[in-house]
């Protein structure tokens, strides 16, 4: 048994409380190396994605996710607007008409989704972005997929491996975006994309349950 819409809006709905219930703590974290806007963007962002939906509900997990990729570009400042609407949008493309998300394909999901922030932004793992919670997500997906690993598995393993990897981001030197211009000083502070990822898979992990 695969992943539905039921889950595909629930991890849309539980990602909208996640990025509302951290907001100030995004803020914060973007203070020390970035603009100061991204939990505003985020909430902002995904407020807009819920009213969308409620709007005109979908009818399959792509469709989900196609919405919430255009409202995410249409309402979020900043580089995340495009960098998650990419990634949201390469995802429905990944599963198609598929009405069930089996493991394998969930991973291809994932693994897109990496692919439309990788080509968005231009990073690599150690970069100090999102990149590096989504890296070691998709590859913990994939082990726990060729593992045979149920499809609420394949999302824990790639959930608890985005917050290790956006804790990992906390001693290195930011190479992209906002935080490249300070330099030696960006060490310390942990990634504000990487963190909003990391709570963006728990959600999902979180709906499978």
């Amino acid at each position: 048994m695969g992943l539905d819409t039921k889950w595909t809006l629930k991890w849309l709905e539980l990602s909208a409380e996640a990025m509302k219930e951290n907001r100030s703590r995004l803020i914060d974290l973007d203070r020390a190396i970035g603009d100061s806007d991204h939990g505003e963007n985020m909430d902002r962002g995904f407020q807009a994605a819920m009213a969308k939906l409620a709007d005109a509900p979908p009818e399959t997990p792509a469709a989900a996710l196609k919405m919430t990729a255009m409202a995410l570009m249409s309402s979020v400042g900043g580089a995340a607007g495009p960098l998650y609407g990419t990634a949201f949008l390469r995802a429905s493309t990944a599963i198609g008409d598929a009405a069930d998300v089996e493991p394998s394909l969930l991973v291809d999901a994932l693994e897109a989704a990496l692919g439309g922030i990788v080509a968005r932004g231009k990073a690599e793992p150690g970069d100090k972005t999102m990149v590096d919670a989504w890296t070691p997500a998709v590859e913990a997906a994939r082990k726990a997929a060729d593992d045979g690993g149920l499809p609420e598995e394949v999302l824990r393993a790639a959930a608890d491996a985005a917050a290790a990897g956006a804790e990992a981001t906390e001693p290195l030197v930011a190479r992209k975006g906002r935080a490249s211009y300070l330099g030696e000083r960006s060490a310390g502070h942990r990634d504000p994309g990487a963190e909003s990822s990391a709570l963006i898979l728990r959600a999902a992990a979180e709906a499978a349950l």
